[in-house]
């Protein structure tokens, strides 16, 4: 039996991990790929990929990517606005054996897969929001405006078994404007030193407390930070024509086929690749109807093959949120649900439970009497809030996806945090929803296909 010591309420920021003498600054961490496959990833300065050791044996790393510039993508403002993206770094890796105990980059512990998942941290949205199109400056050099490096300390705390993130990592499109010292002297772009500010040097102590399921995000894609995407993040094996480098090739570079990772005890989780999909319907001609058409089928594939089934993607399938429009709300996404909905008239498997999103930045819980799956959105862990009010239940004019009956549903808007879901039996879960100074801001519980919360909507923190 291992004894498990938490503190869920003291603020633990891990200190930076000792290399061995003479080793080069590295940036290590766990990805988790196909069928689990648990993949050892070094960002490191050094012309030279490092030794994996494992279990006392040692194992080549080889390079994913090397240092390069790569071609300039404009952001949505303008070119003047944006600069290639620089990698002055190696990226290095190495899939870890089944049944490895120990693994160690220039004497790094690395956090090992378990076979049975019992606690998982849920984030998302998790960058520091500078974008010259919409005015939007977040204060990045203030952790009380920017906490996202809190929330992962805290989140690290828990001692979760496996982290997921559920999409947009890179915010820092633009320059910080003249004068504005809530994020003067900010990288920006999407090279290295954007996403280094922005994602691996605030998660530092969460990427060393546990292996990281990662979605791509619609700020993930080629358009914007793909590039660093395929570079850093994506467990799968990074292939040509998948760069994001050349628009040509973006269709390649914008779609993967979903994949499943198991959790233990029947249960497992499934990755939709679905970011590209958009707020509108996708018609014929359009080439994502071809590619979500294969992800529903194998969707269904794959959810047969377990008891119990987590679907994950970064864009909500069946949230409520609000629009461009001040007071406007609209539920689930049309794009996804106008592929998915002539395919199957409840829109997802009756082998699909829960699924877990971000891209809205709030926290929300929607649990159905209709046979849909409970839905989670977890995008409140760092960028700059949507603030927009959520009614105590969807408006009846606004339906979160065809044939749907809410029972169920909750919210915060007032915060960031991160979700935590801790296993209780082969298809139950408690959740809890925590705030940045580590504070229970809702209680959940999850059994099969429904979910319930303690309150509906939350105004304050609770012990």
């Amino acid at each position: 039996m291992t004894l498990r010591l938490v503190l869920p309420f003291l603020l633990v920021v891990a200190a930076p991990a000792i290399a061995e003498p003479g080793a080069a600054a590295s940036t290590t961490f766990v990805v988790i790929g196909p069928q689990g496959q648990a993949v050892a990833r070094v960002v490191t300065p050094s012309a030279h990929c490092p030794a994996l050791t494992v279990d006392g044996a040692k194992l080549p790393m080889r390079i994913r990517a090397g240092p390069a510039t790569e071609p300039l993508r404009p952001t949505e403002s303008s070119a003047a606005n944006s600069k290639p993206s620089a990698f002055p770094m190696n990226t290095c890796e190495t899939e870890l054996p089944v049944g490895a105990r120990h693994a160690s980059v220039n004497g790094l512990v690395l956090p090992m897969p378990r076979r049975e998942v019992r606690r998982i941290v849920v984030i998302g949205d998790t960058g520091c929001r500078l974008k010259a199109k919409d005015n939007a400056y977040q204060a990045c050099n203030e952790p009380r405006k920017y906490p996202f490096a809190a929330i992962a300390a805290r989140a690290a705390a828990w001692q979760p078994d496996l982290v997921v993130h559920v999409g947009d990592y890179l915010y820092r499109e633009n320059p910080c404007p003249d004068g504005n010292r809530g994020c003067a002297g900010s990288p920006w772009g999407y090279g290295w030193d954007a996403w280094n500010a922005d994602f691996f040097t605030p998660a530092a102590p969460l990427l060393r407390a546990a292996p990281w399921l990662v979605v791509r995000g619609n700020h993930e894609n080629c358009a914007r930070a793909g590039q660093g995407w395929w570079r850093f993040l994506d467990p799968r094996p990074f292939t040509a024509h998948q760069d994001c480098n050349d628009p040509a090739n973006d269709k390649t570079g914008d779609y993967s086929d979903p994949y499943s990772v198991p959790l233990g005890s029947g249960a497992q989780m499934i990755v939709l690749d679905l970011a590209i999909a958009g707020a509108k319907p996708i018609g014929a001609g359009d080439w994502r109807l071809a590619a979500f058409r294969k992800s529903y089928a194998d969707l269904d594939r794959f959810a047969e093959q377990a008891q119990y089934n987590f679907v994950v993607d970064h864009k909500p399938i069946l949230a409520l949120s609000g629009t461009d429009t001040p007071g406007e709300l609209e539920g689930g996404n049309r794009g996804i649900q106008s592929i998915y909905h002539p395919l199957n008239p409840w829109l997802l498997p009756a082998s699909v439970d829960v699924l877990l999103s971000g891209h809205v930045h709030v926290w929300e819980q929607v649990s159905f009497s209709s046979p849909h799956p409970s839905q989670f959105v977890t995008g409140f862990s760092g960028t700059l809030e949507d603030r927009v009010p959520l009614p105590a239940s969807p408006p009846a004019d606004v339906a979160l996806g065809p044939n749907t009956v809410v029972e169920a549903f909750s919210s915060w808007v007032d915060g960031f945090g991160f979700m935590t879901m801790e296993r209780t039996g082969p298809i139950t879960w408690n959740v809890k929803v925590w705030s940045v100074s580590g504070k229970i801001v809702n209680r959940c519980s999850i059994t099969g296909r429904r979910s319930r919360c303690r309150i509906a909507q939350v105004g304050a923190e609770q012990n």
